[in-house]
């Protein structure tokens, strides 16, 4: 730890104390030892009574440890008391949810000591916390905006069914709109508890190896009707078999993710192309869409919970896909690259390690 600290900082006092304090300690003693000695000889010559000899050496010193004393109280309270005091407030204000506070540490950065690097090491914790409380607040923010919409299509359409007024085309139109927004909600919650367990390990991959080019097909098979629909012309160039080292069940969710977005993104007759090659340490997959493409200052937000950088296709998804296919690659030691042009279409590289290989 101490090693640590000395990387993160350039010195480190190990004492606050320093050794010239005890210095002044010792030469103020030597000097009023002196001064005693110059006393008594002086009491001698001018032959002072007996009392005056034995009663001023006692106030003499009285007053020596009297200033000695306040001294080092006065060191003290600077020392430890003040900066404790400080951080003791500070932390009752964190307690309280405020994460603005900042205690400025006793010495300048080239002399700090141990208390320093306490202080320094205590804001920086109130700042994660700052953080971590802002992300806490954004996601419950986003979440309620995401669970708004489908609640109140339903609630709005079962108003329209209510009324009676509506014809049988009208009322079958009224329920698909209602089983739509049902279906949205529950993918929301899903993936809300499927992302939450990944994060905090709550799901325990089962790594095994098997043929990632045979779920890939099954994959496509899943989405052919949807391709259809948007007359959708798909080039696949996958090699026979393909072994990789990972949880089937979650990267089920990668590919579907991948190509969920890829149909959603591109438009009525347009192309999506899936390519997979393999290497002796690596099987690399990448999904290519005509798409809108994605601007360069989204694709730094891409993989953000709830981000959603099309906002013209938001009442498709929930923008938490691309999270979950991040931290499932990340479990996987795995990753995924992007490349996309905007107006042109996106490429994703998902890129996982050979069954076998080292």
């Amino acid at each position: 730890m101490r090693g640590k600290k000395r990387n993160d900082y350039e010195q480190i006092k190990e004492r606050r104390f320093a050794l010239s304090l005890l210095a002044i300690y010792w030469g103020t003693l030597l000097l009023m030892s002196g001064f005693h000695s110059g006393l008594i000889i002086m009491m001698e010559k001018l032959q002072w009574n007996s009392f005056v000899k034995s009663t001023l050496p006692i106030l003499y010193w009285g007053m020596v440890a009297v200033g000695l004393t306040l001294f080092a109280r006065q060191r003290i309270k600077n020392t430890y008391a003040e900066p404790m005091h400080m951080m003791a407030e500070a932390a009752r204000k964190v307690s309280e949810g405020d994460f603005s506070v900042y205690i400025p540490t006793v010495h300048t950065a080239d002399r700090l000591d141990y208390l320093d690097v306490m202080i320094l090491d205590f804001n920086k914790m109130v700042e994660e916390l700052g953080s971590i409380e802002t992300l806490k607040t954004d996601f419950v923010s986003n979440v309620s905006h995401e669970m708004k919409t489908p609640i109140a299509i339903i609630k709005n359409y079962a108003q329209l069914l209510q009324v009676g007024k509506a014809s049988e085309e009208q009322k079958k139109e009224y329920a698909k709109e209602i089983e739509n927004a049902a279906s949205r909600l529950s993918s929301l919650i899903s993936n809300i508890l499927k992302l939450n367990k990944l994060e905090h390990q709550r799901i325990v991959p089962e790594v095994e190896s098997y043929d990632v080019c045979r779920q890939l097909c099954e994959s496509v098979f899943l989405f052919e009707d949807a391709m259809e629909e948007k007359e959708i012309e798909l080039e696949a160039d996958i090699e026979d078999v393909a072994m990789v080292r990972a949880d089937a069940s979650l990267m089920e969710l990668v590919w579907n993710n991948l190509l969920s977005n890829a149909v959603k993104f591109t438009e009525k007759g347009g192309n999506i192309t899936i390519r997979q090659t393999s290497d002796e340490n690596h099987v690399r997959v990448s999904v290519t869409d005509t798409g809108c493409g994605i601007s360069r200052e989204n694709i730094n937000h891409i993989f953000d919970k709830f981000y959603q950088g099309d906002t013209s296709h938001s009442t498709e998804g929930n923008g938490l896909g691309l999270a979950l296919v991040k931290r499932v690659l990340e479990l996987m030691d795995g990753e995924i690259q992007i490349t996309s042009e905007e107006g042109k279409g996106s490429t994703f590289l998902v890129v996982l390690p050979v069954a076998g290989a080292e």
